[in-house]
């Protein structure tokens, strides 16, 4: 990622605050691997997303940990989105305000979402380079695809500052994919050697987490989720496929049941396929859909079209599956702020949102002569279940797990640190002092993640036809963790019990109780004197590589079901 534009440095930062900029620290700097097609026609259409300022974000989460925390007279008392929707609801003033801006400028056509708190409009580039001052549209190209976002801060009338979090279209480029070939370079050679090969399968999963066959969904009204940011879709053909070869052992579904947005055309997608194809054979025989965005507009941010589909659909599934993030030092403060208050929306309604904790390690900024860790968001958010990384410590064997040293994880410089992992982390601080990297590299007061972990090394995958062996990454990892939590959802479900929803209060009071917890190994970081390439590493009970480690199923099932 690149450095921060110099438009939050400290000379300009206050002016910046006060003259209607609403993100002023974000990174407007657009990645080398975009390619610029020159400005934007002044008639060209853009479609700009408007967060109106809610009410009551704090009352919202109140709810949050009550309805989450298994000791709460209110556990699983779940609110539906209409109660969500009265409670966050902009004030009059502020829709009254922000629509009179907009239609002062002959924005008219405009969408809202069933909670108000969103508005999308379309409008010319040369009226919203009138609208927000200082924004100034271009288009980019990356791979065939192409964007539309501003090369400059922008800022909003006075008179709207005050009503609105931000503007989305302006900035944020969608994330880039794992190239299948950078995904697994690195472990080709240690397979290739070795001249044995055996690959993580839903069969192998099963083995090392102790499902069974019976392991499967049967209620009526449950269904799970995987979401997809990226410019590349999920093959039908692929999934009946894999399901054929692997699947043969217990009961699934062999079709997703339904696709909310548009299926891209073209060749499918290694993350796509991968998502889906591993919720799918883990969650087995549960409703699943598909969130898929190819085919937005391209002034559209995908990540914030997902969350404008959440606030707007009162019957969504229990358990959503995410692989995506950004640095968080390349998003404003105010963005992220705004989508952990779509988190805690999500998370009041009883949905569990799990998210990848990356690729990266600690991951590393570097920032002239001085290095330090770099967290990734979402998975630094407080209002989501983040899942780490492992490989079995015999790669060719289900044996015990060790840390993948590509396990994101770490500790936010934005968020502080949830009262529900207090205890757990200043355990984990404590236990390893003497071999934590320099105090100066990360933020001990921050949300430390990930929450749990699971298998992210040398995945079987079907792409357009054919087995593909040696993918990795956390987004093999998270759509497993999800599957299992589905089956659990599916087991509360058939005993009248609410569903899961926000598990990061229960999951941490278990203390590590059902999990095979992770102690050895590190993941990797800055490659420079003081660390050499080292971030954190694993050790007894929860910690910042693997969380609290990987599912234990029949146990985990039997500590989730328990009231």
């Amino acid at each position: 990622m690149n450095t921060l534009l110099t438009f939050s440095l400290p000379l300009l930062f206050s002016s910046l605050v006060w003259s209607g900029y609403l993100e002023y620290d974000q990174d407007v700097l657009i990645p080398d691997d975009w390619n610029h097609g020159g400005r934007v026609d002044p008639t060209d259409q853009l479609k700009l997303t408007f967060a109106l300022k809610q009410q009551n974000s704090d009352l919202l989460e109140s709810i949050l940990g009550l309805v989450s925390d298994p000791d709460s007279g209110l556990y699983g008392k779940y609110l539906t989105l209409d109660e969500v929707s009265s409670l966050v609801r902009p004030s009059k003033l502020t829709q009254k305000v922000v629509h009179q801006w907009l239609q002062s400028h002959g924005i008219t056509n405009c969408l809202t979402v069933h909670t108000q708190d969103f508005l999308q409009c379309s409008m010319t580039a040369a009226v919203a380079e009138k609208l927000l001052p200082g924004s100034n549209f271009h288009r980019y190209t990356r791979d065939g695809h192409s964007v539309v976002r501003s090369s400059a801060p922008y800022s909003v009338h006075d008179d709207v500052h005050e009503h609105l979090d931000f503007v989305g279209g302006l900035h944020r480029l969608p994330p880039k994919g794992q190239d299948l070939s950078q995904a697994t370079s690195h472990r080709e050679m240690k397979q290739s050697e070795a001249g044995v090969h055996l690959g993580v399968t839903p069969a192998i999963l099963r083995a090392r987490y102790n499902l069974t066959a019976a392991d499967v969904g049967t209620a009526q009204n449950n269904s799970q989720a995987v979401a997809q940011f990226l410019e590349q879709y999920y093959s039908p053909a692929d999934l009946a496929e894999f399901m054929g070869m692997y699947g043969r052992s217990f009961q699934h579904l062999s079709q997703v049941d339904r696709v909310v947005g548009t299926q891209g055309e073209g060749k499918a997608g290694i993350e796509a396929s991968l998502d889906v194809e591993y919720i799918m054979s883990t969650g087995a025989n549960i409703s699943t859909w598909v969130f898929t965005n190819p085919g937005r507009h391209e002034s559209q941010e995908p990540f914030l079209q997902w969350m404008f589909l959440l606030s707007n659909m009162s019957d969504l599934p229990w358990v959503h599956t995410i692989s995506y993030g950004d640095d968080e030092d390349s998003l404003s403060t105010a963005y992220m702020m705004r989508i952990n208050t779509e988190f805690m929306k999500a998370g009041v309604r009883g949905i569990s949102l799990l998210f990848a904790s990356g690729d990266s390690g600690a991951g590393c900024r570097h920032l002239g002569k001085e290095n330090s860790f770099r967290p990734s968001f979402p998975a630094s958010s407080p209002y989501v279940t983040t899942v780490g990384g492992t490989s079995f410590k015999n790669p060719f064997k289900v044996t015990y797990e060790v840390t993948d040293y590509i396990s994101g994880g770490g500790f936010s410089n934005v968020f502080k640190m949830p009262d529900y992992q207090a205890s757990a982390v200043d355990g984990y601080l404590k236990t390893v002092a003497a071999t934590l990297p320099p105090k100066a590299y990360f933020n001990t007061s921050g949300r430390a993640y990930p929450d749990l972990a699971a298998l992210s090394d040398n995945y079987w995958v079907v792409i357009n036809r054919v087995p593909v062996p040696w993918v990795s990454g956390t987004s093999a990892s998270t759509p497993v963790v999800g599957g299992m939590l589905s089956l659990i959802n599916d087991q509360r479900l058939l005993q009248g019990l609410p569903v899961l929803g926000f598990l990061n209060p229960r999951l941490y009071k278990l203390k590590g109780k059902a999990m095979f917890d992770v102690t050895e190994g590190c993941h990797l970081s800055c490659l420079d004197e003081q660390v050499q390439g080292k971030g954190f590493c694993a050790a007894p009970s929860w910690d910042p590589v693997t969380g609290w480690g990987t599912p234990n199923y029949p146990e985990l099932l039997a500590a989730l079901l328990a009231e």
